[in-house]
Protein backbone atom coordinates (compact mmCIF):
# COMPACT_ATOMS: atom_id res chain seq x y z
CA UNK A 1 0.00 0.00 0.00
CA UNK A 2 2.71 2.08 0.59
CA UNK A 3 4.25 1.88 -2.42
CA UNK A 4 1.21 2.84 -4.18
CA UNK A 5 1.41 5.96 -2.87
CA UNK A 6 4.79 6.57 -3.14
CA UNK A 7 3.97 6.05 -6.87
CA UNK A 8 0.96 8.20 -7.15
CA UNK A 9 3.12 10.76 -5.25
CA UNK A 10 6.26 10.69 -7.81
CA UNK A 11 3.99 10.30 -11.12
CA UNK A 12 2.35 14.09 -9.22
CA UNK A 13 6.02 15.51 -8.82
CA UNK A 14 6.50 14.72 -12.40
CA UNK A 15 3.07 15.97 -13.44
CA UNK A 16 3.77 19.35 -11.54
CA UNK A 17 7.41 19.73 -13.30
CA UNK A 18 5.64 19.08 -17.01
CA UNK A 19 3.20 21.69 -15.93
CA UNK A 20 0.08 19.79 -16.31
CA UNK A 21 -1.46 21.19 -12.73
CA UNK A 22 -5.12 19.31 -12.85
CA UNK A 23 -3.43 15.67 -13.72
CA UNK A 24 -0.50 16.45 -10.40
CA UNK A 25 -3.37 17.43 -7.91
CA UNK A 26 -5.44 14.79 -9.25
CA UNK A 27 -2.41 12.35 -8.22
CA UNK A 28 -1.91 14.00 -5.15
CA UNK A 29 -5.24 13.37 -3.93
CA UNK A 30 -5.34 9.66 -4.40
CA UNK A 31 -1.89 9.47 -2.79
CA UNK A 32 -3.06 11.45 0.41
CA UNK A 33 -6.56 8.70 0.45
CA UNK A 34 -3.88 6.24 0.00
CA UNK A 35 -1.84 7.79 2.46
CA UNK A 36 -4.91 8.32 4.97
CA UNK A 37 -5.85 4.23 4.24
CA UNK A 38 -2.38 2.60 4.75
CA UNK A 39 -2.00 4.61 8.42
CA UNK A 40 -5.62 2.98 9.36
CA UNK A 41 -4.58 -0.07 8.70
CA UNK A 42 -1.36 0.06 9.89
CA UNK A 43 -3.01 1.67 13.53
CA UNK A 44 -5.72 -1.24 13.65
CA UNK A 45 -3.04 -3.88 12.51
CA UNK A 46 -1.29 -3.09 16.00
CA UNK A 47 -4.03 -2.78 17.77
CA UNK A 48 -5.20 -5.98 16.78
CA UNK A 49 -1.73 -7.67 17.79
CA UNK A 50 -1.58 -6.17 20.89
CA UNK A 51 -4.88 -7.42 21.82
CA UNK A 52 -4.66 -10.38 20.45
CA UNK A 53 -0.77 -10.64 22.16
CA UNK A 54 1.19 -14.37 22.87
CA UNK A 55 -1.41 -17.28 23.34
CA UNK A 56 0.31 -20.56 24.94
CA UNK A 57 -0.30 -23.29 22.10
CA UNK A 58 -2.90 -25.94 23.12
CA UNK A 59 -2.22 -28.60 25.16
CA UNK A 60 -2.43 -31.91 24.03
Amino acid sequence: MLGWVLTFLVLALIAALLGFGGIASAFAGVAKVLFVIFLVLLVASLIFAGVRGRRPPPAA
